[in-house]
């Protein structure tokens, strides 16, 4: 087992629009859900344009997943098949767990940037049909350890004996949203044989190997197996989230919002969407 996890392979994404017609970058999706497993899908969105994002996400079904919404800047107004509505406003997080099956709406309202990412985490299949579930996370919430002038937001899982905002139900999650200011090392101890990925926000770093590799603003980086992982800052401050769970290594069956793991599970969910048999709870 290597002691520093090297890279494995960079991302740039494919630029696209979902929903309604919002204009985003899917970073990771249906191609690459074996190397990130758990993680189904990354998508990225910065605007200062209204009418890239205005349409929103009307209405629409999920199962057998959960949505983590983080939001650096802008505002989204959600509602839920629960009865849930309220706001994400700049630095929350939404965490819905979708499970047996939720319909929501998430339409960004206009403001001057709207900065943030969407995380599909699978479910095990377990646990695809439990209790939907929402969780609200505010900005206050999120515990923020400062190392120096360098800023650890903790949202999910722990940080050096820290514990973020929330633990994950149904998995060993970690996520965090690093700041970085320039010339620093940052090194975090890691689970070696999870899966680790980060996606840089601003700024341009190194990361070991023996051609240092550079990295740049809005690349995913995807890590090799080992104990450690570690990045430098370069001239400019850095800000990055990252993303480390154990793989589920289960059969997958990704039928747009909803993903299971069988065909038959698929075509159940959609059939009872159907006949209004969808939810459950």
């Amino acid at each position: 087992m290597q002691e520093i996890r090297t890279v494995r392979q960079i991302v740039n994404g494919q630029a696209t629009m979902d929903g309604a017609g919002v204009k985003l970058v899917r970073k990771i999706g249906k191609k690459d859900t074996k190397d990130f497993d758990p993680f189904l899908m990354l998508d990225l969105f910065d605007s200062n344009h209204p009418a890239d994002y205005i349409k929103g996400f009307p209405w629409h079904p999920h199962r057998g997943i959960e949505t983590i919404t983080y939001l650096i800047a802008g505002e989204i107004e959600h509602a839920d098949s629960m009865g849930n509505k309220g706001k994400i406003l700049a630095g929350d997080c939404q965490w819905m767990t979708a499970g047996s099956g939720i319909i929501h709406q998430e339409m960004p309202q206009p403001s001057k940037r709207l900065f943030g990412t969407q995380l599909w985490l699978n479910l095990p299949a377990k646990s695809k049909l439990v209790n939907p579930k929402y969780r609200p996370i505010i900005k206050q919430d999120i515990p923020t350890i400062d190392e120096s002038g360098n800023k650890i937001h903790i949202i999910c899982g722990s940080y050096d004996g820290y514990q973020g905002a929330i633990e994950a139900d149904y998995l060993e999650v970690t996520y965090l949203d690093v700041e970085l200011e320039a010339h620093s090392e940052w090194i975090l101890e890691s689970e070696p044989d999870h899966t680790l990925f980060i996606c840089l926000l601003e700024g341009t770093a190194s990361l070991p190997g023996d051609d240092c590799t550079l990295i740049s603003e809005k690349e995913v980086i995807l890590f090799n197996k080992g104990k450690k992982f570690q990045i430098k800052s370069l001239e400019q401050n850095v800000r990055f989230l990252l993303m480390q769970a154990p793989p589920l290594k289960e059969p997958i069956a990704w039928g747009g919002p909803i993903v299971m793991n069988t065909k038959q599970e698929l075509a159940l969910a959609f059939s009872e969407l159907e006949n209004n048999t969808f939810i459950k709870k």
